[in-house]
């Protein structure tokens, strides 16, 4: 397998492996609410995973909310590699989640994410979902004035249509899709090989699934792995672990690609 294959440019310019690193467990039990517990621990994981190639992190601002971009902006600083995270929604308590897409949120949010990643300019911020009393076309003009601004270099979107695409893309570039996807949950084919088309990056969360049965035995996580990354060349897997042999093994995935 060639390199080229390996790795996809996000936004047309951030060439990262397509083998990423989801930083949503790397905040507190349960319901991802409140900072990690062994946040020393988490440290070094992540950079356990840069040391091995991880170059793609992903991360939003529910997840803690913000201490999951504490935890990566804190590991990360200096490091080569480029950092996603998401906005739109907040979780203000354990079993409650706030969806709010306008522009106000949306540039709190943005402003606040570069301080909590220790950064000059965010990578990739993408719409977390889309918010029912904000049309997309608001919050994705907010997100595009953001980028001409220099706070943030490309724009992205989760949990989302292909109609909620489309929309966006009338307004502004949009770099990627972040919905879920993995081999029993596959609703989402389509949506994928239409980002592929238009070179937008498609980054399933949730890629380990149900882990379904084949030929009467279970597949482990590294075939899950592999099968998304060899169902598109377009798909960044983002697998998320507290667990540093498990980081390795979920990186070993390319070898049965």
């Amino acid at each position: 397998m060639t390199d080229t294959y390996k790795t996809f440019r996000i936004g047309g310019d951030l060439e990262v492996n397509r083998l990423g690193y989801g930083a949503m467990r790397l905040t507190g039990q349960p319901n991802n609410f409140g900072p990690y517990a062994d946040w020393d621990g988490g440290i070094d994981l992540l950079r356990r995973a840069a040391a091995l190639g991880v170059n793609f992190f992903d991360s939003a601002w529910s997840y803690g909310p913000e201490t999951a971009d504490r935890i990566v902006g804190e590991a990360l600083t200096g490091q080569p590699v480029v950092i996603a995270t998401k906005g739109g929604v907040d979780k203000p308590a354990p079993d409650r989640i706030v969806v709010d897409g306008s522009r106000d949120a949306l540039n709190r949010q943005i402003d606040k994410a570069l301080v909590n990643l220790r950064r000059d300019r965010i990578d990739l911020f993408q719409l977390h979902r889309v918010d029912p009393n904000t049309p997309i076309e608001t919050s994705v003009e907010a997100l595009a004035e953001a980028q001409a601004d220099g706070r943030i270099r490309h724009i992205g979107l989760s949990n989302v249509t292909r109609d909620d695409l489309d929309r966006a893309l009338s307004v502004a570039p949009i770099a990627s899709v972040q919905n879920r996807l993995n081999m029993s949950e596959a609703d989402d084919s389509g949506l994928v090989d239409y980002a592929a088309s238009k070179d937008i990056a498609f980054i399933p969360y949730g890629p380990l699934g149900a882990r379904p049965m084949q030929r009467g035995a279970k597949l482990d996580p590294r075939q899950a792995l592999a099968w998304l990354l060899k169902r598109a060349p377009n798909i960044i897997v983002i697998p998320g672990t507290t667990s540093t042999a498990h980081l390795e093994q979920n990186w070993s995935a390319w070898d049965l690609v």
